[in-house]
């Protein structure tokens, strides 16, 4: 017999250490999206974030596609979707590795508003 996936959703967060793992999974899954599926995984469409940013759909699904972008661009981008943009340098590696946060992002902030 087939199961629903709400019930095996149930069953899944019910047991022990469940809710953890599945955030580290998040946590682990959105360390590592592009822009076209942190915007499907937000359920937004192109066209509803092309409303919100005051731009069209075609333009939304270039600038997902593109290989190059301004960050103008992406912090509107990510601010019609409810997030800030966080730019981080990232100097040495490994255990070496220092993170540097710039206040590129907080810059655009100010523009914008």
């Amino acid at each position: 017999m087939a199961k629903s996936y709400r019930r095996l959703h149930e069953q899944v967060i019910a047991r022990p250490g469940a809710s953890e793992r599945l955030a580290a999974l998040r946590a682990e899954t959105l360390s590592e999206i592009g822009l076209y599926e942190l915007r499907r995984a937000l359920d937004c469409s192109q066209a509803e974030l092309a409303l919100r940013i005051g731009d069209s759909q075609p333009a939304v699904s270039q600038l997902e596609r593109a290989g190059d972008l301004r960050l103008s661009t992406l912090h509107k981008y990510l601010a019609g979707l409810g997030a800030r943009l966080q730019v981080v340098a990232l100097f040495g590696e490994g255990e070496d590795e220092t993170a540097v946060p710039l206040r590129i992002g907080d810059e655009l902030e100010a523009k914008s508003r």
